[in-house]
């Protein structure tokens, strides 16, 4: 998915929900002063705190979308998560604040006037609002924007407090003043039960929760399913904004050459991304033994350690003279050693057998060493 396209898409759609904010707070505000609805004033104000969001919204969508950078090596997606917080816990704000204002217009009802006006205003509120989610809810789920989609609940959130506020004002002009206060408590509990959806969402996020269950065995099926992986284990996930990241183990013929190894670690990361179409980032890690429970090698010399140790005692030995290169395995907690020999020394009155016994002699006083093969090559 384009990531310029999805920027320009965010913002455009939210510079125009800040539009309509703006024109919907100053009608508000003006027609609630003249028809004396408090409610509708309240509801003005709100809108004005609408266009806070939308900024917030315009900025994360823009950073977002950046490439990554020394500061941020993984990239801007989670400006967009944080953001999505940013916004439920607003929309916990709003709910919260709608639920006490109802209770305050439980105990001090007000008369109005200009009721045709205020309940026109109210309307256009209301459908101005409910379109304005559908078509940012749209926009979120054609490029799969968590931000965007916190940011069209916002405006249905919007919505349903205007509803509070029409059925606010047609009970108070019919003589049945408590019936917005009873809407709006239920308005602003169903607010905070979607503030605390998204929030908990986004901050799953943060944390670095795994993706679902069904999603994580697709992808364990489809790895194991290449050739040349014998197993898959340690297999991790998470989401990065609309983006998911994973790092897997992969357990292969322990023989494989590094070359090799690498080719498949290249089709284990293309598979993933086929299975998982929001996977972006996956790092292979490439076993010759499974690891996950045991750490067969915590003990062992790395190479250069090993070889000093090895070619030490060959030397000792006197069977160091004619070994071209030395490979090491390590394996079930040993070190395998794979001896080249050139072809010619078989000439020299020693067979294959005599000069594998004495390199076992040798190998074998040192017990951090297993098995060992000898190989002979013409140059």
């Amino acid at each position: 998915m384009n990531s310029v396209h999805r920027a320009k898409a965010s913002q455009k759609v939210t510079i125009v929900g800040a539009v309509v904010d703006f024109v919907l707070a100053v009608f508000k505000v003006v027609v609630g002063l003249i028809g004396n609805s408090g409610a509708l004033i309240a509801d003005g104000i709100h809108s004005f705190s609408d266009l806070l969001s939308d900024g917030v919204v315009l900025y994360a969508a823009k950073h977002s979308s950046e490439e990554a950078d020394d500061e941020h090596p993984y990239g801007h997606e989670r400006f967009e998560t944080v953001a999505t917080l940013g916004l439920a816990i607003i929309l916990a704000i709003i709910g919260t604040g709608i639920v006490f204002d109802a209770f305050d217009r439980l105990s001090s009802p007000v008369a109005l006037t200009n009721g045709t006006l205020l309940l026109s205003i109210a309307a256009l509120s209301i459908l101005s609002k409910e379109a304005l989610y559908w078509y940012t809810l749209k926009v979120a789920k054609t490029y799969k924007s968590s931000m965007l989609k916190a940011n069209a609940w916002h405006h249905r959130s919007d919505a349903l407090s205007s509803i509070v506020v029409f059925i606010g004002i047609l009970g108070s002009l019919n003589g049945y003043l408590y019936l917005d206060s009873v809407a709006a408590i239920v308005v602003g509990l169903m607010v905070i039960y979607i503030a605390w959806e998204l929030g908990i969402g986004a901050t799953k996020e943060l944390v670095d929760t795994s993706i679902d269950v069904e999603h994580i065995e697709s992808l364990r099926h489809s790895i194991g399913q290449i050739s040349g992986v014998t197993s898959v284990h340690s297999l991790r996930t998470r989401k990065i904004g609309h983006t998911i990241s994973a790092d897997v183990h992969v357990q292969v013929d322990p023989f494989l050459s590094v070359s090799e190894g690498h080719i498949i670690s290249v089709s284990v990361e293309r598979v993933a991304k086929e299975c998982l179409e929001d996977l972006t980032d996956v790092t292979v890690h490439i076993d010759p033994e499974d690891d996950e429970t045991t750490v067969p090698y915590a003990k062992l010399p790395e190479r250069a350690e090993a070889l000093g140790i090895l070619t030490k005692s060959l030397f000792n030995n006197k069977c160091d003279g004619d070994i071209e290169r030395i490979q090491l395995h390590y394996l079930d907690g040993k070190i395998h050693i794979d001896f080249y020999l050139p072809l010619s020394c078989l000439e020299n009155d020693k067979s294959h057998d005599e000069i594998l016994a004495k390199l076992k002699e040798t190998v074998n006083k040192l017990d951090i060493f297993g098995d060992i093969k000898v190989y002979f090559s013409k140059n």
